[in-house]
């Protein structure tokens, strides 16, 4: 709270307000993405049909629900932490606090405002992701009527949904100036590239279009980052 003449502001301090933004940002992305994912959902299934083929191994069946806790449970502890504390860090998330060595107050708000503003440019990205993904979206595995996606950012990188939740760990480690978040973003990396490497086995396996992903593969070699994996 702010004090103005020794008496107490119903205005929220700076530091409330720049917490209350980042919450706000982050649920506006949670409210986003389950909402596309079930409007997609439903999409995928009347148009190309049920997942017919999913992972066997044991690696397979995990991966996914791995990868989803890894991205959804860092911003979902922030919320409700910081959220029943009244718009402020508690301590141990101070504690965590990126180094303000080489910035001032004002450069960390800043930061941490412009990470908030490009969550939303990579909401925009995810919807661009999901139009051209269109019926075949899936957590993991390959529908009846499967097919290969190439146009828009799939001409970029194969799986580019991944590298939106990259994107996004890397500016919620700003969002909240914090080193937490690092935690879950490196399993999510990890997570990532084994579930990447799971669904291209199970394409490779489809013989209805095994040599259009090959093909596919050679005029897109990155998987998640171009030019480098």
């Amino acid at each position: 709270m702010c004090y103005i003449a020794g008496l107490t502001s119903i205005l929220p301090s700076p530091t409330q307000t720049v917490e209350g933004l980042v919450v706000f940002t982050t649920l506006r992305q949670f409210q986003y993405s389950l909402s596309r994912t079930r409007t997609i959902a439903t999409v995928a299934n009347a148009e190309a049909g049920p997942v017919r083929v999913t992972p066997t191994s044991f690696i397979g069946k995990i991966i996914t629900p791995i990868h989803a806790l890894s991205i959804f449970v860092p911003p979902v502890t922030y919320i409700l932490c910081v959220t029943f504390n009244r718009f402020a860090q508690p301590a141990w998330m101070q504690r965590m606090s990126l180094p303000d060595t080489y910035f001032k107050h004002e450069n960390e708000v800043g930061l941490r405002v412009a990470a908030c503003a490009a969550t939303f440019m990579v909401i925009r990205f995810g919807a661009r992701v999901l139009t051209h993904l269109g019926s075949q979206w899936h957590l993991i595995g390959r529908r009846e009527k499967s097919r290969i996606i190439q146009t828009g950012p799939y001409a970029v990188v194969r799986h580019p949904l991944y590298t939106s939740a990259l994107i996004q760990g890397l500016l919620f480690t700003l969002m909240t100036w914090s080193y937490a978040p690092l935690v879950g973003l490196g399993i999510t990396t990890g997570a990532s590239a084994v579930k990447v490497l799971v669904e291209e086995d199970l394409i490779m396996q489809d013989p209805a279009v095994v040599e259009e992903y090959r093909a596919y593969m050679q005029r897109v070699p990155a998987r998640l980052v171009p030019f480098l994996w």
